[in-house]
């Protein structure tokens, strides 16, 4: 007998980082709970994105010499 997956009833969170839901993976079977950003680029960006926002709070100008 096959194997259904229904995948409307996986729990799903939306990422930190770009706002879009994601699903529940089997592979974050043991963290879901700690589970913040739907991939690998998300989590990288998560301090770029801190970056810029800081950045935005405290504008610095820059003069040229001369």
């Amino acid at each position: 007998m096959a194997r259904t997956s229904h995948k409307a009833a996986l729990p799903s969170k939306l990422c930190q980082t770009c706002g879009l839901p994601f699903n529940w993976r089997k592979k974050w079977a043991r963290e879901w709970d700690n589970v913040r950003y739907c991939s690998e680029r998300c989590r990288r960006s998560k301090s770029s994105t801190a970056v810029s926002d800081a950045s935005m709070k405290n504008p610095t100008v820059h003069k040229p010499e001369g």
